[in-house]
């Protein structure tokens, strides 16, 4: 029984790779400029919108991290989850209009580009791409530590299969996602994003649903078995407690905003009124797919600990742990195969993002041009971006939710000033959003080189967002006001 078992998940996500695999190939041929690599030419409707926004957020991040989480922290992980659909509230109210007509005016391919027609000055310009390459880093290992965590782990649990070390995994898991990002660009990461989402939400009820089955009493029993080991747990804050849990809200609500593997999605729509559209199913989808993180890291934790299941290596062997031993081998091979098109399309929108601030944005601030040949230039900074990010993920003892919470809180700290306040306020000037990129480089990345873990669990993206909404606010308002250019300062009155 178990090896048929091991074979159906396995068949299932060789299927589903080959599906992936054709649409890399099918966008290539699509793949005409730079702006279809970068941009997806601004064609994309509401469905496919919808599911690319919500897809790339929860990604690895959610479905291997998040369990995870919820495994090692109890309740405190929920924090993250709700403020992020507020995140997502935060980035259309405040950027769906402006973003995207500022984006067609000046034909930008980037947001870098958008950033720097906002402030007149290539000095930002830089600093966004350097904060987007180094935020893309962080975000990208969580995907490709989750790619590899998860098949390792299918490949150490099948019968037939030698056990491989975690850096074989990761370079398959790489191999796979050059192939994949460099061909196709954006337009497949987001049309694999529809396929993938529209799995996803589905799936998600059935593994909640079988996640309660798992333990006897369901939900209750669940209760009962955390709250005997660690009452805490349970709690509202969860093991991390208030103050930790509190500035989870504060960087994933507000620096939803901030966040430019959603943000660059609103202005590859094909009309600026779909955004009405597209936030409200946006946000229900993701509420829904979020089910497979709460149920599957409490009932893990449950089983763990009444001795049900044996204990595990790693916390972020919970999801793939249960879906191999709790799960109908057919719903956990589409869960398997929907994760690892989930990891593959969030990959691309961070390599697509990352590859537009390195070989265009940079020399176009350095140069005042950009590069030649663009689009094979894209190809290879994509392959370079895998290496540096995987290298990063295999050399940093983070969980994959806490890789994911960095690079989040890199963008966030750098951007939402930039560009989710800049992008409303006339009185913001160039000298603030410069000083508020530096400024929150400097405390993301000095606390995370040093290995610091600031007091009461509190996040360093946090307080890096913090700081430069700080100082981007005194200096703008201590700065003589801005001159917008023309066709901007339009903008900005709507």
């Amino acid at each position: 029984m178990e090896f048929s078992r091991a074979d159906v998940i396995l068949a299932a996500i060789g299927v589903y790779f080959v599906a992936c695999l054709a649409v890399g190939v099918w966008a290539y041929g699509r793949t005409k400029s730079a702006s279809d690599f970068f941009m997806a030419g601004r064609s994309l409707g509401v469905f496919v919108t919808c599911c690319a926004v919500f897809s790339s957020t929860m990604s690895g991040f959610g479905f291997v991290g998040g369990p995870g989480l919820v495994y090692s922290l109890g309740m405190s992980s929920m924090w993250i989850v709700g403020s992020a659909s507020i995140g997502f509230s935060f980035s259309f109210f405040l950027l769906s209009k402006r973003l995207r007509l500022i984006g067609e005016l000046r034909d930008s391919v980037s947001l870098p580009d958008v950033i720097a027609a906002r402030y007149g000055s290539e000095a930002t310009r830089a600093l966004a791409a350097i904060a987007i390459i180094l935020g893309v880093v962080g975000y990208l290992g969580a995907q490709i530590s989750a790619m590899a965590t998860v098949l390792g782990d299918i490949f150490k649990t099948h019968p037939s299969l030698p056990e491989i070390p975690l850096e074989v995994s990761m370079a398959i898991s790489c191999t796979v996602l050059v192939f994949y990002c460099a061909t196709g660009g954006i337009l497949a990461g987001v049309w694999t994003d529809m396929l993938q989402g529209a799995v996803m939400v589905v799936a998600a009820l059935l593994v909640f649903a079988t996640a309660l089955g798992s333990v006897e009493g369901g939900l209750g029993g669940i209760s009962a078995i955390l709250e005997a080991d660690d009452p805490e747990s349970i709690s509202p804050w969860g093991t991390l407690g208030m103050v930790g849990c509190l500035s989870w809200f504060f960087v994933f609500a507000v620096g939803g905003a901030g966040q430019p593997h959603v943000i660059t999605k609103i202005m590859m729509t094909r009309n600026v009124r779909d955004a009405k559209s597209i936030l409200p199913l946006s946000i229900a989808a993701y509420g829904i797919t979020a089910l497979l993180w709460l149920g599957v890291g409490l009932a893990m934790r449950a089983l763990v600990v009444s001795g049900a299941h044996g204990p595990l290596e790693s916390a972020d062997q919970a999801a793939p742990q249960f879906l191999q031993s709790y799960a109908h081998p057919l719903l956990a091979g589409l869960v398997f195969a929907g994760l690892f098109a989930a990891i593959m399309s969030t990959a691309d929108s961070f390599l697509n993002i990352g590859a537009a601030a390195f070989i265009h944005d940079l020399p176009h601030a350095i140069l005042g041009r950009p590069l030649r040949r663009e689009l094979f230039w894209a190809r290879i900074a994509t392959v370079l971006l895998v290496v540096v990010a995987a290298l990063f993920a295999l050399y940093t003892d983070e969980l994959i939710a806490l890789l994911g919470a960095f690079g989040w809180g890199t963008f966030a700290a750098a951007l939402v000033p930039t560009v989710a306040i800049g992008f409303n306020w006339k009185r913001a000037t160039a000298l603030a959003a410069n000083t508020a990129i530096i400024s929150s480089l400097l405390i993301n990345f000095s606390i995370q080189v040093a290995g610091i873990r600031l007091p009461y669990g509190f996040d360093q993206g946090a307080l890096a967002l913090l700081v430069s909404m700080t100082l981007f606010f005194g200096i703008s308002l201590l700065s003589r006001p801005p001159r917008l250019d023309a066709d901007i300062e339009a903008v900005m009155d709507l």
